[in-house]
């Protein structure tokens, strides 16, 4: 028996999200990313004497709408603690958090799995502020930015539940979904407003719990699976060696791929929290709990199952679609445009990503990028185009701005459907394939696949692939290529 087989993997994942507010947590200064250091900053989140906190209510409402899309409990009455930890990226010397009192508990999270449904638990749910942001220059030093420091932040603990790095990745990319269409962040890890600590520890089976290591500076689903699968081997080697494990918090290096010692794990009454004396208790009445729910969008299940009700979609392509709000506006606005359901998929998914994110979903490329979508899927469904050619159509509508239809005209691009001129380029492939020809012949349905490609490319992609799939056919296996010219119904004469 192997050691990874020997142990249980058991995981719990801690998950800070930047909350979109315009301000701060307890004060009004901006929130922005990447502007110049320590100019988004006040007395109360430098932490100056005598400055005192005001709660965000806008961080109140995000953090509520979380709570409810995690299917929590929403306290009717929260408290705010302070953290206390000494650390140059805290000016107060203290975190302004939520400890005995958190504003939602007891929810869950579903996730497929191998085809299989998984349900994972949520501790808890508060809100808190975060900490400034150290910059380390090799050489000379380490200086501090403070302009993250005291934005909002949520914290949302999940039960050890997790039983893989690879469901570590699965809980954390469908929280991701589920967080963003509820519209409380933008949740990117590049830019930190999405981050995640694990809590990982192996048992045995039946046994009892194993000792908990921490594992921090995991910036990416693909970092989070890999650095977990490393500690859970790390761990069973040493316990299949009748080593201890050491409680302790451990970095992943991404480049080395190993986890590395940084420092013991601390408890809880290391950080001697008390109650914060500069903010009251957070009170929320049952009305304004139920204001925020029914002000709730569509949440990632609801959306899935209703693309697969609705239009058919397969499981891929729902998950897909309902990953990124601007994937699924782009597909709702080629549905509203009564294009076929999987095609407009199929699109929104390949060319409809790639500009998407070329431009950085830039409001105002994205109106010319889901114009020029709309227009070039609608003249591939009336013929007037091919799909090969449609993509570069589209390139070019993104690039200059001009319609679809003026595109094809500019450029001659008009789908070939004139059966008689199609006939000699097929007559010509097959002449120049006879090997090719011979595998279709033997029964290699593949090799058809081929003979297209050749016919597309000698008309420069514009060849009605309906109508050269048919003429190959006729032709390879012993038909005729007569018949009236323009007998395709995909479109009449080019």
């Amino acid at each position: 028996m192997s050691a990874g087989e020997r142990y249980q993997v058991v995981i719990g994942l801690e998950v800070h999200v930047e909350l979109s507010t315009r301000t701060k947590a307890f004060c009004s200064c901006p929130v922005a990313f990447g502007a110049p250091p320590n100019t988004l900053v006040c007395p109360v989140c430098l932490g100056l004497p005598g400055a005192l906190p005001v709660v965000n209510e806008r961080a109140v409402e995000y953090a509520v709408r979380a709570g409810l899309a995690l299917d929590c409990r929403i306290a009717a009455t929260s408290l705010f603690a302070r953290k206390n930890y000494f650390y140059p990226d805290l000016p107060k010397g203290y975190q302004i958090t939520q400890y005995e009192s958190p504003l939602a508990s007891g929810g869950h999270i579903e996730f497929a799995s191998n085809a299989e449904q998984r349900r994972v638990g949520i501790t808890r749910v508060h809100l808190e502020e975060d900490t400034g942001k150290l910059v380390h220059r090799p050489g000379a030093g380490s200086l501090v930015d403070f302009n993250r420091s005291g934005v909002p932040l949520l914290e949302i603990v999940s039960e050890p539940d997790i039983r893989s790095a690879e469901e570590a990745r699965l809980y954390l990319q469908e929280l991701r979904t589920l967080l963003l269409l509820a519209g409380i962040s933008d949740v990117r890890m590049e830019e930190g407003s999405l981050r995640c600590d694990a809590n990982i520890s192996l048992r045995a089976a039946g046994g009892p719990p194993g000792t908990l290591v921490e594992v921090k500076n995991m910036n990416s689903f693909r970092s989070v699976k890999l650095a977990l699968e490393h500690e859970a081997a790390r761990q069973a080697r040493l316990l299949s060696a009748g080593e201890r494990i050491v409680r302790e918090t451990r970095h992943w290096d991404e480049t080395r791929g190993i986890t590395f010692s940084s420092r013991s794990k601390e408890e809880a009454h290391d950080y001697r929290y008390f109650p914060e004396p500069d903010l009251p208790p957070l009170v929320l009445d049952p009305g304004y709990v139920e204001r925020v729910r029914a002000a709730m969008p569509e949440l990632p299940a609801a959306r899935r199952e209703r693309l697969a009700t609705a239009y058919q979609l397969p499981t891929y392509d729902t998950a897909v679609l309902t990953s990124s709000p601007q994937l699924y506006q782009l597909f709702e606005a080629l549905i509203a445009a009564k294009l076929p359901p999987k095609d407009s998929s199929n699109w929104v998914m390949g060319e409809g990503a790639r500009h998407g994110d070329a431009c950085n979903w830039d409001p105002h490329k994205v109106i010319v990028l889901t114009t020029g979508l709309r227009d070039t899927l609608s003249l591939i469904k009336k013929g007037v185009i091919s799909g090969s050619t449609g993509k570069s159509v589209l390139d070019e509508v993104c690039s200059t701005g001009l319609t679809a239809e003026e595109v094809v005209s500019k450029r001659g691009l008009h789908q070939i459907s004139d059966q008689g001129l199609l006939t000699q380029v097929v007559q010509e492939v097959i002449a120049s394939q006879p090997d090719v020809v011979a595998d279709f012949r033997a029964g290699k349905e593949k090799a058809l696949t081929f003979l297209v490609g050749q016919v597309m490319k000698r008309t420069a992609g514009r060849a009605n692939p309906a109508l050269v799939n048919r003429l190959l056919r006729e032709r390879l296996m012993g038909g005729t290529l007569g018949g009236a010219p323009g007998g395709d119904p995909g479109g009449g004469r080019s």
